[in-house]
């Protein structure tokens, strides 16, 4: 099968560079976003990546990162589908405050839990396993049926989103999932075998360097 999937993290957000908490609030790329959203683009072009359909979150960061990577690709746009399922995970209570702040407010052991664990969600928040719980469902419903058909997909969300997909696809154990960071903009490409396995995972592009930011 010739059919391909792209993850791609949205580029650097005005609350990543500023170390804060962002979740499911909206900010919008930095320059050096738009950059890395630039360069995302480029990468795949080089690639030569075409893709059919394409989908992304409700969150202006991720479909600027998708704008921006299309734009770079150029040639017929695909159809886009934005859900509010591919949003980041909600961090509830640490929304909107930086990791210092957390840590001032509820303790360093407290935040490195909620920030690191499967399971634990901070307060009015989600936990990587909440949103694993709505990701992966929408992933085999309404993608997945896209790449079956043979069709390329890209999809543009967030650190948390994609790697709750990523644990699916590459099969990593609870405690596997917690070693995994996504950098901004960094397109991860996938390939079937014709059972429908991944047969191929690949980092098209190595960031090294540079922070992997907080969703």
């Amino acid at each position: 099968m010739t059919n391909k999937l792209v993850l791609v993290r949205h580029g650097e957000s005005e609350w990543n560079k500023k170390n804060i908490f962002t979740g499911i609030r909206n900010p919008d790329l930095t320059d050096k976003g738009v950059i890395e959203a630039r360069w995302a683009g480029r990468v795949m072009k080089s690639e030569g990546l075409r893709f059919d359909i394409a989908f992304t979150s409700k969150l202006k960061r991720a479909q600027h990162t998708l704008d921006i990577i299309l734009g770079e690709i150029g040639g017929e746009a695909p159809q886009v589908i934005e859900d509010v399922a591919l949003n980041e995970r909600d961090y509830g209570e640490l929304s909107g405050l930086n990791k210092e702040e957390a840590r001032e407010r509820w303790g360093e052991e407290q935040v490195l839990a909620w920030r690191r664990s499967f399971d634990i969600p901070p307060p009015g928040g989600e936990s990587l396993k909440d949103t694993a719980a709505r990701v992966q469902p929408y992933y085999l419903a309404n993608i997945w049926p896209h790449i079956e058909a043979g069709k390329n997909v890209i999809v543009a969300a967030h650190g948390n989103s994609l790697r709750a997909l990523m644990m699916y696809l590459d099969k990593l154990s609870e405690v596997e999932i917690l070693d995994l960071e996504l950098a901004t903009a960094a397109p991860q490409l996938y390939r079937f075998s014709d059972t429908g396995d991944v047969a191929e995972h690949r980092e098209l592009v190595r960031s090294e360097g540079r922070d992997s930011g907080l969703g």
